[in-house]
């Protein structure tokens, strides 16, 4: 997969921030979610993305407001319920593996 070594790099970011790992590249009928994480008491959906340049544009233009609903719809059915606090998170990573920013943003608005 071309962005596992984001993907792994965002799971260490967040394990060391105190985030528990649920599951990874969980797919539901709305989609897939990258990291399913708990936080304190908090469901956590976190998209993952990564671009080494901007050619395509940026990560944070990759998650469109439709990528967004989808990502809360795959969290909801994960839960089976939507009576408990669910954040949206991202994890961006700008570059290679050999050099590269990280960016972590909440998309709650």
């Amino acid at each position: 997969m071309k962005g596992a070594w984001a993907e792994a790099l965002a799971r260490k970011y967040l394990l060391a921030k105190g985030y528990e790992l649920l599951g990874q590249n969980r797919r539901t009928p709305h989609g897939e979610i990258d990291l399913w994480m708990k936080h304190r008491q908090a469901y956590v959906a976190v998209e993952v993305k990564q671009r080494r340049d901007d050619k395509f544009g940026t990560p944070l233009e990759a998650i469109t407001p439709q990528k967004y609903h989808r990502i809360y719809q795959s969290a909801l059915y994960l839960l089976g319920r939507d009576d408990v606090l669910v954040r949206l998170e991202a994890v961006l990573v700008y570059g290679t593996p050999k050099k590269f920013h990280l960016e972590h943003l909440d998309l709650n608005g």
